[in-house]
């Protein structure tokens, strides 16, 4: 059994794993061996092709919660307890 990519006009759109010798097809695909380099969203051209999409910014929300998130980690260290501490007890 290995992983296989499901290609279609030179992009990843899926992974199987398949054990290469039973009959197995998707439909206008190619099933081709993965690499480390084989991901859902990447390309394919007689070798895999994969680049992380960039992190969107965060919302202003998300912003603010990252904001308090650190005034109370911060805070809490100031009394005295760890980083490890502090993320024991609050999984920030």
């Amino acid at each position: 059994m290995a992983n296989y990519a499901v290609v279609k006009n030179g992009v990843v759109e899926n992974m199987v794993i398949w054990d290469g010798v039973t009959e197995f097809s998707v439909a206008d695909s190619e099933l081709i061996e993965a690499t480390d380099n084989a991901r859902i969203g990447g390309t394919y051209d007689g070798t895999f092709h994969f680049e992380e999409p960039p992190r969107p910014e965060p919302t202003a929300e998300e912003a603010a919660k990252q904001d308090r998130v650190a005034s109370v980690k911060s805070k809490l260290e100031a009394l005295g307890l760890t980083t490890e501490e502090v993320q024991d007890a609050f999984g920030i």
